[in-house]
C-alpha cells in the first residue's frame, strides 16, 4: 500500500466519522433582537419648521455643502484624508475585521507537522530485538477538529461579526464628530471675523469724532473732559478688538488639527460672515435610529453581548474533539519514507462533559446576561440622547430665528438713538457721556447681531450632525462582508505581509 493510498483512506474515513456531526449541530441561546424603545410619532420643536424642497428631501452625503461656503468645502475634504483620530479608528475597525477572521478559523481542523529524533541505548540484561545503540527518526502530521455541535463558534462568529459592525459605526460617528467640529469652529472663527470687522470699523468711526471733539475743544467749545472721554471709548474698542484676536487664533489652530495639520501649516484668511442658514431636511422620529452612526454601534454592541449569551450557554453542553494522524517512522533517515515505515491513526475522540466546575459557567451565564442588560440600557441611552439634540437644535434655531428678529430691530433703533444723541450734543443740549452711552448701547447691538448670526450657524451644524449628517445605517458592511477579505497567505505556516 503506499503512502498516497494511505492517506487517501485515512480521509476517507475521517469524513465517514464526522459527516452526522456535519448536519445535525444546533445553535443554543437567544437570537437577536433590537431592544425595544420608545418613538414619538412627531418631534416637538418641529413646529413652525420650515421644510426643504422636495428634492432636497434628504441630506446629501457632504452635508456640509448645504451652506455652499466654498472655504468650508475645501476644509472639510481633507478630515478624512489627514485626520489622525480617524486614522485611528480606521485602525481599530481593521482590527475588528481580523478578529472576526479569527472567529472563523475554529470552523476549521487544525493541522501540525512534527519531526522527530532520537539516539538510545536498550538496557542490558534483557532479551530484546533491539540491542545496542540505535537511532530513530520520525515525521507525523496531525489533524484535530472540534466540531460546532452546540454554535458555540457560531455565536462567537457573531459576536465579533457584530462588534466589527459596532466598530464600523463608530468610525462613522467619529468622522461625523469632526466634520461637525470643524463646521462649528470654523463658523465662530467667521463670526468673530466679522464682530473684529465692526469693532475696526468703530474705532475707525470713533478716531473721526475725537478728533472732531478736539478740534471743539481747541475752539474753547467743550472740555478737556469731553476729550478724554472720547479718547477712553476709543482705545478700549480698540482693546476689545485685540482680544478677540486670541480666540480666532485659538480656533484657526483647532481646525488645523483636525484637518491633521501643526497650526502653523494654516492660515485662514479674514472672510465676511454671509452664509445663509440653510434649509435641513427633517425625517419623522422613527428614521432617526436608521440615521445615527452611534445608534447603530450601540445597537451593535447590543447584538454582540447577545450572541456571547449563546457562548456561555453552549459551555454547558459536551464537546467533542477529534483527531487524526498519519506519519512515518524508521532507525535510518533514508528509511523514513519507505512504505514499511508508515503508519496512520483514528483518534483520539473525545467526549468531554464538565460536571462541576466551582459555578464558573453559572458565573459566566450571569456575566453575559448581564451584559447584554447592560448594552440594552446604553441602546436605549443612546436613542434617548438623539432625540434629545434633535429637540434642542430644533428650539434652538427656532427661538434664536426669532430673536435675531428682534436683535434686528435693536440694532435699527440703537442706530437711530446715536444719529440723535449726537446731534443733540453738537447742538449743545447734552454732554458727551450721553453720546457714549448710545454708541456703546449700540455696538453692543450690533455685536449680538452678529454673535446670533454664528450661534444660528452653530446650531444648524448641530441639528445635521443630531440627525445623523447624511448617513444610513444601511451603509454598514453585512455579517458576509464585514470580516473582510481573507486572503490565501492567511493560511501559510508562515507569516507573509
Amino acid at each position: 500500500m503506499t503512502n498516497h493510498t494511505l492517506s487517501t483512506g485515512l480521509k476517507s474515513a475521517l469524513l465517514i466519522a464526522i459527516a452526522p456531526l456535519l448536519f445535525s449541530g444546533c445553535t443554543v441561546g437567544p437570537d437577536f433582537k433590537r431592544p425595544v424603545v420608545s418613538v414619538p410619532t412627531a418631534y416637538k420643536e418641529s413646529k413652525d419648521w420650515k421644510p426643504a424642497q422636495p428634492r432636497d428631501h434628504e441630506i446629501p452625503d457632504l452635508w456640509w455643502s448645504l451652506f455652499d461656503d466654498p472655504y468650508l468645502n475645501g476644509l472639510e475634504q481633507q478630515v478624512n484624508v489627514s485626520n489622525q483620530s480617524i486614522a485611528q479608528a480606521e485602525a481599530q475597525f481593521r482590527q475588528a475585521q481580523a478578529l472576526v477572521q479569527n472567529a472563523n478559523a475554529a470552523f476549521f481542523p487544525t493541522m501540525s507537522a512534527t519531526a522527530t529524533t532520537n539516539r538510545f541505548k536498550a538496557a542490558g540484561g534483557q532479551n530484546l530485538v533491539v540491542s545496542g545503540v540505535r537511532n530513530l527518526f520520525g515525521g507525523v502530521i496531525s489533524v484535530a477538529w472540534e466540531p460546532d455541535l452546540w454554535g458555540r463558534v457560531r455565536r462567537q462568529v457573531e459576536a465579533s461579526e457584530s462588534t466589527a459592525q459596532a466598530s464600523a459605526a463608530t468610525l462613522q460617528a467619529l468622522k461625523l464628530s469632526t466634520q461637525a467640529m470643524l463646521a462649528q469652529n470654523y463658523f465662530q472663527l467667521r463670526a468673530l471675523d466679522a464682530q473684529i470687522t465692526l469693532l475696526n470699523d468703530t474705532v475707525t468711526t470713533y478716531e473721526k469724532t475725537l478728533k472732531i471733539i478736539q478740534n471743539r475743544y481747541n475752539a474753547g467749545v467743550v472740555g478737556k473732559t469731553d476729550v478724554v472721554q472720547a479718547e477712553t471709548q476709543l482705545e478700549s474698542t480698540r482693546a476689545q478688538s485685540i482680544n478677540l484676536g486670541v480666540q480666532r487664533s485659538q480656533l484657526e489652530h483647532a481646525i488645523a488639527v483636525l484637518i491633521g495639520k501643526t497650526p502653523a501649516q494654516l492660515n485662514i484668511p479674514v472672510a465676511s460672515l454671509n452664509t445663509l442658514i440653510p434649509a435641513i431636511p427633517l425625517d419623522i422620529p422613527s428614521q432617526l435610529l436608521e440615521r445615527r452612526p452611534d445608534i447603530a454601534a450601540a445597537e451593535r454592541l447590543a447584538a454582540a453581548a447577545n450572541a456571547q449569551i449563546g457562548v456561555a450557554k453552549a459551555a454547558y453542553f459536551p464537546r467533542l474533539n477529534l483527531a487524526a494522524s498519519n506519519g512515518t517512522q524508521a532507525n535510518d533517515v533514508s528509511n523514513l519514507f519507505s512504505t514499511a515505515a508508515n503508519y496512520w491513526a483514528l483518534g483520539p475522540a473525545a467526549l468531554a462533559l464538565p460536571l462541576f466546575d466551582g459555578g464558573a459557567r453559572s458565573a459566566q451565564m450571569s456575566s453575559a446576561m448581564s451584559s447584554f442588560d447592560a448594552a440594552a440600557a446604553a441602546y436605549r441611552q443612546t436613542v434617548l440622547t438623539g432625540f434629545q439634540e434633535v429637540e434642542d437644535y430644533l428650539a434652538a434655531l427656532r427661538i434664536l430665528e426669532q430673536e435675531t428678529d428682534v436683535q434686528d430691530k435693536a440694532v435699527v433703533l440703537a442706530r437711530k438713538s446715536v444719529e440723535l444723541t449726537t446731534n443733540q450734543y453738537k447742538a449743545g443740549t447734552v454732554s458727551y457721556i450721553n453720546v457714549m452711552t448710545a454708541q456703546a448701547i449700540a455696538l453692543t447691538n450690533e455685536k449680538t447681531s452678529v454673535d446670533l448670526q454664528g450661534q444660528r450657524l452653530v446650531a444648524a451644524v448641530q441639528l445635521v450632525k443630531a440627525l445623523g449628517g447624511g448617513w444610513e445605517a444601511k451603509e454598514l458592511p453585512s455579517r458576509d462582508t464585514v470580516g473582510g477579505e481573507a486572503k490565501w497567505s492567511q493560511f501559510l505556516p508562515v507569516p507573509i505581509n
